[in-house]
């Protein structure tokens, strides 16, 4: 497995786990995709213009951990004003993350 096929594992993941429309995949960027500890990759997804990312591990099987971390410098309840020009789909994501997930 190579970091591209890790970051193309992690990214459908997250796109089908949310339920994210195909044709708003291309909002979602690989900010990084490395491979740790002969074991696993760690991928950094985000999306560009926005400071969150979320970082999930894929295992060298191909494995997505389900357990991934969302990380963002925006407090939950600050507003979300700025994501008004994506999509209604990646917006409530974010939102929904931000506050905490589920």
């Amino acid at each position: 497995m190579t970091g591209e096929d890790a970051a193309e594992i992690a990214l459908e993941f997250l796109m089908t786990d949310w339920e994210i429309p195909s044709e708003d995949w291309e909002w979602f960027t690989v900010l990084d995709s490395r491979y740790v500890k002969n074991s696993w990759f760690v991928v950094e997804i985000g999306i560009e213009g926005l400071p969150d990312k979320w970082i999930l591990q894929v295992y060298e099987n191909g494995e997505c951990d389900p357990s991934y971390t969302f990380n963002s410098p925006i407090k939950a309840g600050s507003g979300t004003t700025e994501l008004d020009e994506f999509p209604q789909s990646i917006a409530e994501t974010i939102a929904r993350e931000r506050n905490g997930g589920s």
